[in-house]
């Protein structure tokens, strides 16, 4: 007797798929962002229709050339040129296929046009869809006029379709995430969300809670898989009576799933921009960086990324990235419009993109293309070989005060990261470059910014801004020209007057200091610890010194570190290895023991 294996039960939207397809109707499914529409479309057409093809178009990305072009071609038979209208290759892939529009909404006028005669007819142009393979046609989006172009109104068209409405009971991202979490078990994690009122469940999507958990599995925040949306991040609050939020639930709810999956959630990772950026080429991550200017992401994350490659990641600044840098349509010999890849996208090594200055976009067209590139990892609906990770570095809509020109966003476009990170200055060691490259001076230039300014001031004195400080310093040139320019004579408003004392060798105490002079410190260290066991001001001082310098100017005195450091406070010296990188830990740990002996 054959053991007949049962069939999982099929979510409302995979029966609605075969439902269509059945029929001959176009299919227009509307649902919000994030609850696994297109990933449904790809998971059941492969596993339900496995003779079939997914042709997957997103909408928002097309240029009216994409789909339709007049174009000379040589007639067969007379040898003569002739204008032909050619399709796009994808739609004669040879075999049936079901045609998917994504974010149709999202398209422009010309294209709203061409996707009313698909979904009308299934012709495009002189051409008909059926006669070339294809079994159905659908057309999905998120109606909110926040995330789309277009309310689709035309009763002419409207009356071509078999419309449905879904939410996130209807699709299968509950097995999805079971399936690719395991062996943990998501049960718990599924009644938290349950749990949620629906307008938090809303903003916490199948999509953000995939982001979410993949971070926890990584150790991260679990904040980094909330999106930032308009330069912030997402708050899990839901709206009061007169529509505006109500209490920021983000925390509590993050700590429940966090428990849920007997995870910590820490509030920070030491290192964070390269410990992502690792786990971004691991497991095939898109991540976004945002933080101030001049602090030193994109140089970061490039080092990183060439050290995980073994080779340059591709690099384009947004602000100067045309469509036609990415890929552009043209005719080929079998009478289709194919689109061709820009060569540094194509071959068999491993490939990493950074997208810089990801929200100051040339224009809408070239951003339109990237949320195709950074949800799909395809261009045109060709997929990018061998591609590992993609990282998009991005100033904050606001910095000290003042208004940066940066494009908005929408949430749509936001929750296509996994991981999502608010990048500090302390976050990036500038510090050890500009130490590795400018040797004493820039060692004199880091302590003036470490103890003799303010936190408003070091938010002013990036580490572009301290390089700069380095270089007209060498040239005998007035430090201010360093600062940023403010207009009307008007520069940044730190005083340097420390610096030039600094610079021009004044009396000064710094981790230098100490080490010309550690018999009198160690004998004042030694005095403060028998007078007190908190010490007194010899030891503020040096303890701030010491927690405030480099790992490298740490090895090269650390002699002098491991004679002082034991006339400090016990708790003073346990700081040293709060929040501190593996790197620090381990040099602490190894002065402490040498320290016992």
């Amino acid at each position: 007797m054959t053991t007949q294996v049962k069939r999982p039960t099929l979510s409302r939207l995979e029966s609605f798929i075969d439902a269509m397809i059945e029929l001959g109707q176009t299919g227009q499914v509307f649902g919000e962002h994030g609850i696994g529409k297109t990933a449904t479309f790809f998971t059941h057409i492969a596993r339900a229709h496995p003779d079939t093809a997914l042709v997957y178009v997103p909408a928002a990305n097309l240029t009216p050339d994409d789909l339709l072009v007049n174009a000379p071609v040589r007639d067969t038979h007379t040898g003569e040129l002739v204008l032909r209208q050619l399709v796009m290759s994808q739609l004669k892939p040879g075999r049936p296929f079901v045609l998917l529009i994504d974010d149709s909404l999202q398209a422009g006028e010309t294209i709203q046009s061409q996707l009313m005669q698909i979904a009308c007819n299934w012709t495009l142009g002189e051409h008909d869809l059926r006669a070339l393979g294809c079994v159905g046609v659908f057309l999905t989006d998120n109606e909110s006029l926040s995330e789309t172009a277009a309310r689709r109104g035309d009763l002419a068209l409207l009356d071509r379709m078999v419309t449905m409405r879904i939410n996130a009971n209807d699709t299968s991202w509950r097995e999805h995430l079971t399936a690719k979490y395991r062996p943990w078990d998501l049960r718990p994690v599924f009644s938290v969300w349950a749990s949620l009122p629906p307008p938090v469940r809303e903003l916490l999507s199948p999509r953000t809670l995939d982001h979410v958990l993949a971070n926890a599995r990584e150790g991260f925040p679990l904040r980094w898989g909330l999106p930032l949306v308009d330069g912030a991040r997402l708050r899990l609050a839901e709206p009061g009576p007169d529509g505006r939020p109500g209490r920021n639930r983000t925390a509590e709810i993050l700590d429940r799933i966090a428990e849920a999956l007997g995870v910590p959630n820490p509030s920070s990772v030491p290192d964070p921009v390269r410990q992502v950026v690792r786990a971004a080429l691991r497991n095939r991550w898109t991540v976004l960086l945002q933080g101030p200017p001049g602090c030193g992401k994109t140089e970061l994350v490039r080092q990183t990324l060439r050290e995980g490659l073994g080779r340059e990641a591709l690099y384009f600044s947004l602000p100067v990235t045309n469509v036609e840098d990415l890929c552009a349509p043209i005719p080929t010999a079998d009478g289709t419009l194919d689109n061709l890849l820009a060569a540094k996208f194509t071959g068999p090594e491993p490939k990493a993109i950074v997208w810089d200055e990801y929200n100051r976009p040339k224009d809408r067209a070239a951003f339109a293309k990237l949320m195709e590139v950074t949800q799909e990892w395809s261009l045109a609906g060709r997929p990018i070989e061998h591609l590992r990770a993609q990282i998009a570095v991005q100033n904050p809509p606001y910095h000290l005060g003042r208004k940066l020109q940066v494009a908005r966003n929408n949430i749509a476009q936001a929750t296509r990261f996994t991981a999502s990170l608010e990048v500090a200055p302390e976050d990036i060691p500038a510090n050890e470059w500009l130490l590795a490259r400018y040797g004493s001076d820039a060692e004199t230039v880091l302590e003036w910014w470490k103890h003799d300014i303010d936190d408003e001031g070091r938010a002013w004195i990036t580490k572009r801004t301290l390089e700069r400080l380095i270089k007209l310093h060498r040239k005998g040139l007035p430090l201010q020209m360093a600062t940023v320019y403010l207009g009307d004579g008007e520069y940044a408003p730190v005083p340097l007057t420390a610096l030039v004392d600094r610079l021009n060798n004044r009396p000064v105490t710094g981790l230098r200091e100490l080490a010309r002079d550690v018999d009198t410190w160690e004998a004042r260290l030694r005095r403060a610890a028998a007078a007190s066991e908190e010490g007194a001001n010899d030891t503020d001082v040096v303890h701030q010194i010491l927690a405030n310098a480099e790992l490298s100017q740490l090895r090269k005195h650390r002699a002098v570190v491991t004679r002082l450091v034991a006339w400090l406070p016990p708790k003073l010296r346990a700081t040293y290895l709060v929040g501190a990188d593996p790197k620090q830990q381990r040099f602490w740990t190894e002065v402490f023991m040498a320290m016992r002996r």
